[in-house]
């Protein structure tokens, strides 16, 4: 079984992902294969750079994440083109990643993506769960993580996939709004209720 945990900026999918980890349950990260995709040497940071030139590059031939993520959020059509050229390849990886997690011997394994629903990764998986925080939270957590002001940290946060939304789609929701002995609690639960699902044996 695959369950994919996803959720908004600054939510807390990747301190989920560690607490199920602590419970014996492999994971791989969505962001981690996007960034290997681009990576030099790669056919799509080839393609990226033949169509943008040097501006979208660094000195040592690395993309500039920056220079690109302007110049798609300004133009809704190269959004689009970036993905075309990074979402099969993305997902080709993350379905192998995801295989190779499958033939071990945990009851169930995460796939770990903010745009699981955005990208059709949710066809991946059989549970969706999602990671919710009130939207002050996002931001003020967001601010603080990435070091900009709190209009960024919104602009941000208002570019995503509407909360009532994500939540709309879940099958499951863990609340980070609070501290974490209550985020362990509630992956505690949850991983009972997975592997129950899965036909496994409750952790020790």
């Amino acid at each position: 079984m695959i369950v994919g945990v996803t959720g908004g900026i600054a939510s807390g999918k990747s301190t989920v992902a560690r607490a199920f980890a602590a419970l014996g349950i492999p994971w791989v990260d969505a962001d981690d294969v996007a960034r290997e995709v681009v990576e030099p040497g790669e056919p799509a940071l080839a393609e990226i750079a033949a169509r943008h030139g040097e501006r979208v590059l660094l000195e040592d031939g690395r993309l500039d994440r920056r220079a690109l993520r302007e110049i798609v959020f300004a133009d809704e059509a190269e959004r689009r083109w970036l993905e075309s050229v990074t979402h099969p390849r993305i997902r080709e990886r993350l379905e192998a990643r995801l295989a190779q997690l499958q033939a071990g011997d945990a009851p169930y394994v995460l796939l770990v993506s903010p745009l699981l629903f955005e990208s059709g990764q949710h066809r991946l998986v059989d549970r969706s769960l999602v990671i919710d925080v009130p939207e002050a939270l996002q931001v003020a957590r967001t601010a603080a993580r990435d070091d900009v002001d709190e209009a960024q940290a919104r602009a941000i946060v208002a570019a995503q996939m509407p909360r009532a939304e994500r939540l709309a789609r879940a099958d499951e929701v863990i609340d980070n709004g609070g501290d974490e002995p209550a985020l362990v609690a509630q992956v505690a639960e949850l991983d009972r209720h997975y592997r129950a699902l899965a036909g496994a044996r409750p952790s020790d």
